[in-house]
């Protein structure tokens, strides 16, 4: 399988030419360690190998030595040694010295130097549609930020492929592969998730009856505002273990956060003229919606017959692929809720303040709905105190890219691109 490029890899070599070191952070199998690889002069494995753990531990300068920029792969099965690379790194007062890579975040116990002004971080997800060759890339995330026009286009998708492609996922090593075997591959990454790898962030033996529960809590309510009550209390329903309690919970959803897991969509803090009070608990994803299809054993049929639930699962495809053509024009993600019942899926605002507001439908059914709601949300923002939008949007699967007489643009997320 030949390497598909990367939107990340822009990113990479900025930080690179500015910085001593760049930490690429993802989850296994994201395609981190190919994508270093573009840019490395020499690498070091801390995974492949208990040698080189140990190497890591008694003797870090030999680990930090060779050609740079030198690839420090799954740097966190040795925490020291990014200490170890700040370190070196303000003693050679020079850019683009080291890359690391790694699949786990760590927590407060590890005592870490932040890194800062050192370490540029950058969060590597699966590929986007973009980036898979499933959009055409006709439409830029960057001229709907900007408030450009849109022309009309299209590049027809059938219903079945885009669940197909949900249950598949953006991996890279499953680019090509059958549903039935990527299935298999997805459910076996799950699998090991569970077991070794979330005892292991956690420093814990973690109950894998718990995490799994846990797990597929989160992925029957993907892309919703599903609180931590909620959450144990789903879990307890289907575990025969005591009772999960908050903590318990919170402690899960923090390993599956550090493993890169588990992604938060915050909540937008806006100026509104009415008096309904904004909510702050972020929508839950799974880091790909393919994770939640392995997780709840689904296959494309199965989601063709529960397509309101596909519905969810296609708003957390078109959250993750906004955000990496957000992280590409410096801008973040949100969504907007408030006590009110006012909603909309997702904001993406850049540091000038400026943004645009989308809502996602799987279908073409409910564009008028969608639309009324856009234009109600935009017209309840304060704008002595908030800028109006750039644009407003409905992001479909399916039919034509066009502008509706009420400016509100429709866009299928296969011609979308950064």
């Amino acid at each position: 399988m030949s390497y598909v490029k990367r939107l990340v890899e822009n990113r990479i070599k900025t930080a690179l030419s500015a910085s001593g070191a760049v930490f690429l952070r993802g989850a296994k199998a994201c395609g981190k360690t190919e994508t270093a690889l573009r840019f490395a002069k020499s690498e070091i494995n801390l995974q492949a190998s208990t040698r080189n753990r140990i190497l890591a531990e008694i003797s870090p300068q030999d680990v930090l030595e060779g050609e740079t920029p030198r690839l420090i792969d799954e740097w966190q099965e040795a925490p020291s040694i990014w200490n170890n690379v700040k370190i070196e790194t303000d003693k050679r007062k020079a850019t683009n010295q080291f890359i690391l890579t790694g699949s786990a975040t760590l927590g407060d116990k590890d005592k870490l130097h932040s890194g800062a002004g050192r370490i540029v971080t950058i969060d590597m997800s699966t590929l986007s549609w973009s980036e898979l060759g499933y959009s055409n890339s006709s439409v830029s995330l960057g001229s709907l930020l900007d408030g450009k026009s849109v022309q009309p286009k299209q590049n027809p998708t059938e219903l079945r492929t885009i669940l197909e492609r949900l249950v598949i996922g953006g991996w890279p090593g499953l680019i090509g592969k059958p549903e039935r075997s990527a299935t298999t591959i997805n459910r076996s990454y799950i699998d090991l998730l569970l077991g070794d790898d979330i005892s292991r962030v956690s420093g814990v033996n973690r109950n894998k009856q718990k995490a799994e529960n846990i797990l597929q809590s989160l992925a029957r309510n993907t892309a919703t505002v599903v609180d931590v009550s909620t959450i144990a209390s789903d879990t307890e329903r289907h575990d025969s273990s005591p009772t999960v309690s908050r903590q318990t919970t919170y402690e899960y959803l923090d390993d599956l956060s550090q493993l890169m897991i588990l992604v938060n969509q915050p909540a937008w803090n806006v100026h509104i003229r009415s008096s309904a009070s904004l909510r702050t608990t972020p929508k839950r994803h799974l880091m790909d919606p393919s994770l939640a299809c392995a997780t709840l054993g689904l296959s494309s049929e199965s989601l063709f017959n529960d397509l309101n639930f596909s519905g969810f699962l296609f708003e957390s495809q078109v959250f993750h692929d906004l955000s990496i053509y957000a992280a590409e024009n410096d801008a973040r993600t949100a969504y907007y809720r408030d006590s009110s019942g006012s909603e909309v899926d997702i904001i993406i605002e850049k540091r000038d303040g400026s943004w645009s507001a989308f809502e996602v439908k799987l279908g073409d059914i409910g564009l008028d709905e969608a639309a009324e709601k856009l234009l109600g949300f935009a017209q309840n923002i304060d704008k002595t105190k908030s800028k109006a939008p750039n644009s407003l949007n409905i992001i479909t699967g399916t039919g034509l890219a066009y502008t509706r007489p009420d400016g509100v643009n429709v866009l299928p997320l296969s011609v979308i691109g950064a």
